[in-house]
């Protein structure tokens, strides 16, 4: 494993050189990080370099990286991960890319390189609200059309903004505001000594 692991961190390395951002191997696993200004050349590159050769994208996904850690957060706030395989070299990568823009993240679509994206990247964007530029067909997936917002984001709230019911008198779905009274729920910590029935 780690001899598969030092040839492909040096084929990494050599076909990306200055371009790449990081490169960091934790847990028999590498992920390269690599600038959004060249993340589609990257991904092309990835798939047909003889010496890379990764011809599948397993998955993709955003992250919202504000209080990373339930700490403050000082680098690009959205990053698209994505999870390729080689069959040829029988090797996996993880790629990051983070948005530029915090206020409007985008980064190119990967969709032309692997068209198993195209799903991957209509939920990103469905659940985050991260654009990828030259997705032909980017719109919602999982919310509704109407939704406001995107759930995943870190300050989205917990009950949402609006809530759907099936209104008997007009005969059809509305959406109002939400009805539901914020609270805390606090955990019941039980320290009686025979709870539970247990000895």
């Amino acid at each position: 494993m780690s001899d598969s692991l030092d040839t492909l961190q040096a084929a990494l390395q050599a076909a990306f050189g200055d371009t790449i951002t990081a490169l960091k191997r934790d847990r028999g696993e590498l992920t390269l990080t690599v600038p959004a200004a060249a993340y589609a050349e990257v991904a092309l590159r990835l798939r047909d370099d003889p010496a890379l050769k990764f011809e599948q994208l397993i998955d993709l996904a955003g992250v919202d990286y504000s209080e990373y850690r339930n700490q403050p957060w000082d680098g690009a706030r959205y990053c698209v991960v994505s999870h390729l395989l080689s069959v040829t070299h029988n090797w996996r990568l993880r790629l990051k890319v983070f948005c530029p823009d915090d206020d409007l993240p985008q980064v190119a679509s990967v969709t032309p390189v692997w068209n198993a994206a195209n799903w991957f990247e209509r939920e990103a964007f469905d659940l985050y609200g991260i654009l990828f530029d030259g997705h032909l067909d980017l719109r919602r997936i999982l919310t509704d059309y109407g939704f406001i917002g995107h759930p995943m984001r870190k300050d989205f709230p917990v009950s949402g903004h609006v809530e759907m019911r099936y209104d008997p008198e007009q005969r059809r779905v509305i959406y109002q505001p939400v009805t539901i009274e914020p609270r805390e729920n606090v955990p019941r910590v039980v320290r009686e000594e025979n709870y539970g029935g247990l000895h």
